[in-house]
């Protein structure tokens, strides 16, 4: 369950340690959203926003109904315009609605700001975070459920997994202990590692015992990633992947462009900071630190920009391992590969997938000719940055300030709590989900989804018979593979087996108050579940997101889309919602996965998840022709001054397009067999335009100009405004529905079509 596969998730993943410029297959276990919470007073005995908002509604549905029935005498109800949905659900899903909008805006001059303005206005950004958005939101009541099930005095699991979870959790909670202990777990590791310069005195020319301590049971990546997951051309076994790593910043760009000389700054701050409570001397911790600092400048200039390295069919290169030692000497790649594979038997026939070529030469000569001392420094702070979050305060302080200067948050008012379920999360997240799902989950939930699904594969590949640019071979294979397209809905089984669930975590220690010691335990344990994929076929039913992550994905080598149950609730999705909502919440997120699998990446791999060449030329150009004008338009799009890069967030802005697409045609096709549907009170929209505006507010959200550039940076999506204003204004139906004029903002007349 450790090993996590290249995937296309819906939305940005906080909170990953993983730059963005690096592996292509990292194996850590990653969630969704790591935002921390806010705590919000209000004053009793008065009426909520909110009260006020649903009493004029009602009085507004009233005397709409009033209205309708004057105009039509009592036949009124045969008239769907009149005919008003007044359930509970309706009403106040119809208030949140109606508060989101910002009336004032023409939805053809801008549809975000007339979607989401009254959001922005009623949602200042909270202390401490550098984002907040409905995802934020959902995984804050995800987070609230979590600690109620942890701390609730009747906990009494038979299943051992959920034990270790709430241990786990403990452990975390523990500041007492946390403090009692201050740094000297983590010097006692570097004694153990060998020493660090910084700290006490390091002689030894041990570079490989350094670097297969550090990489293998800590999990640290300096220079390069090792992980064992798909091979993307066998997709029925697994295989040793080897990628570029070693960046601590979010991308290359933090270390190689003159306008982020702020981050670097706070970054070499922070080292110094780490370095001195440590144990390090002022000045020699200052000069060993810049110098590590110059050392990871220098791996920022032979990393591969992420938005070159999207052909994977190009960067795919399967060797032996004696021909990576041919290719990168520095390292002894057989003995670091039985000792982070260990107790595998491995010789160098042993096949390897290597995903960036020329930068492992590149640093195999930098290893060569870099300072045996200064290669010490260097692993060893990969070691340090992995054990600094699970020391005391002060460590957690000086972070803070990195995180500012980062991300624009000041000084995290996070509670304790909220930090010690997304660790748990990350750490034991299907013993977590285990529990959230029986608590939480509507087992009707996952037929209703499957439903939709199968709605919207409908809808696409109906689409695919409108395409003129696509040969007839290439779309029968493009049907064939959107049929194989499988779904994985709410949680893996498994978890609700306690027998299964517990074996999953089988071998992993965790005990109530070592925090440290329960994370170290965990590096280890995941390096033995890594080595163990090996030799094994890929598991179809694993999964990379935990059950109450709000987030979606698609596996190219599974063919798989996955959606955990933390996504399938309100506002992406309700039982008792109009269906418009429904498929402008979840029924675009589901298109937008399964539009993955044809996609610049997904498209490369066939029906059965393996990476080969399954279109005709011609097809191949054209669908390359269209992409072109979808690159060109994202890339004239500008947030703060800054461009967004086309070519980066290519694959999602297709995902986007196609995915409403497909949702709105599965939605008209329920419509054509179920008739319409009663309409919202207040709300003065069609069902059609409610369709666009659900849409529209998933991705209602505010950030700090800090994350706004980071994200420029780091994330293959565009930022959400773009998300909203890219995808409606190529769409036809969009503009028809809002009736907007021909060369308006949100229809220029120039619509990028590619699905």
């Amino acid at each position: 369950m450790m090993s996590n596969y290249k995937r296309a998730t819906f939305e940005e993943e906080d909170g990953s340690d993983i730059p963005a410029d690096g592996a292509i297959s990292p194996d850590s276990v990653e969630v969704g959203f790591r935002k921390g919470g806010i705590q919000l007073c209000g004053g009793l005995g008065r009426r909520t926003q909110l009260e006020i908002v649903l009493a004029a509604l009602l009085m507004a549905s009233v005397l709409s109904l009033f209205a309708c029935a004057v105009t039509l005498g009592v036949h009124y109800k045969n008239d769907p315009s009149c005919s008003l949905c007044l359930t509970e659900a309706c009403v106040t899903v119809a208030s949140k609605i109606v508060e989101s909008l910002d009336r004032t805006v023409d939805p053809c001059q801008d549809f975000y700001q007339y979607a989401c303005g009254g959001w922005i206005r009623k949602n200042p950004l909270p202390d401490g975070r550098s984002r907040w958005s409905t995802f934020n939101s959902i995984w804050d009541q995800n987070q609230a459920m979590l600690k109620h099930l942890l701390e609730n005095g009747t906990f009494n699991s038979s299943s051992e997994a959920e034990k270790k979870a709430q241990f786990y959790y403990l452990s975390c909670l523990n500041e007492q202990r946390i403090e009692e202990l201050g740094a000297q777990p983590l010097i006692d590791l570097i004694t153990k590692t060998g020493g660090w310069n910084i700290t006490e005195p390091w002689e030894k020319d041990n570079f490989m015992e350094v670097l297969k301590m550090v990489s293998g049971p800590y999990r640290a990546q300096p220079f390069f990633t090792v992980g064992v997951s798909v091979d993307p051309k066998n997709s029925n076994s697994n295989i040793i992947q080897v990628d570029q790593s070693g960046l601590f910043l979010p991308s290359r760009d933090y270390y190689l462009n003159k306008t982020n000389e702020k981050v670097l700054k706070a970054y070499l701050d922070y080292m110094v900071e780490l370095g001195l409570l440590l144990g390090g001397d002022k000045n020699s911790t200052q000069s060993q630190m810049q110098q590590i600092l110059d050392f990871e400048t220098a791996l920022a200039n032979i990393t591969v920009p992420q938005d070159e390295r999207r052909d994977e069919e190009k960067i795919y290169h399967k060797i032996t391992i004696a021909e990576l030692q041919a290719l990168a000497p520095a390292v002894d790649w057989l003995d670091y590969l039985t000792s982070a594979l260990s107790p595998l038997e491995l010789n160098d026939t042993e096949p390897v997938v290597v995903y960036a070529k020329e930068y492992l030469q590149q640093v195999s000569d930098l290893i060569n000719k870099t300072d045996r001392n200064l290669l010490n420094n260097y692993m060893i702070w990969n070691l340090v940055q992995k054990g600094a979050s699970s020391l005391d305060q002060r460590f957690e302080n000086a972070q803070d300030k990195l995180l500012e200067s980062l991300y624009g948050t000041k000084k995290s008012c996070t509670p304790r709590w909220q930090t010690c379920i997304g660790n748990t999360d990350d750490t034991l997240g299907f013993a977590l989900g285990a529990l959230f799902v029986k608590a939480t989950f509507d087992k009707h939930s996952k037929e209703i989804a499957e439903g939709m699904i199968n709605e919207i594969r409908t809808a696409f590949k109906d689409a695919l018979d409108n395409l003129s640019w696509m040969d007839e071979q290439t779309r029968q294979a493009a049907k064939d593979k959107a049929d194989a397209i499988y779904d994985m809905i709410g949680f893996p089984d498994f978890i609700l087996d306690p027998k299964e669930l517990d074996e999953v975590y089988d071998g992993y220690e965790v005990s109530e108050d070592n925090f440290f010691q329960n994370m170290l335990n965990f590096y280890n344990f995941s390096a033995r579940v890594m080595a163990d994929q090996l030799r094994k076929p890929p598991n179809k039913d694993q999964w990379s997101m935990t059950p109450p992550t709000v987030n979606a994905y698609y596996m190219p080598t599974k063919n798989g889309i996955v959606f955990p149950a933390g996504i399938l609730q309100a506002p992406f999705y309700a039982r008792d919602h109009p269906k418009a909502l429904n498929f402008g919440g979840i029924g675009v997120v589901m298109g937008h996965e399964l539009t993955h699998a044809f996609d610049d990446q997904g498209r490369e791999y066939d029906k059965d998840g393996n990476l080969r060449p399954w279109w005709q030329n011609s097809s191949v150009d054209a669908f390359k022709n269209r992409t072109e004008c979808m690159v060109d338009q994202y890339t004239q799009y500008t947030i703060n001054g800054e461009h967004i890069n086309g070519k980066q967030t290519l694959g999602e802005n297709i995902a986007d397009n196609g995915g409403l697409k497909a949702a709105y045609h599965a939605y008209r096709s329920w419509v054509r067999k179920n008739g319409k549907e009663k309409r919202l009170p207040a709300v003065n929209l069609t069902n059609d335009q409610l369709f666009f505006v659900g849409f529209a507010q998933v991705w209602c959200s505010v950030r700090t100009p800090e994350s706004a550039h980071e994200g420029l940076m780091t994330d293959p999506h565009s930022p959400p405004k773009y998300r909203v204003i890219g995808t409606l204004s190529n769409s036809p139906e969009f503009a028809q529905h809002f009736q907007c004029p021909l060369g308006s903002p949100m229809n220029s007349g120039h619509r990028c079509e590619v699905w």
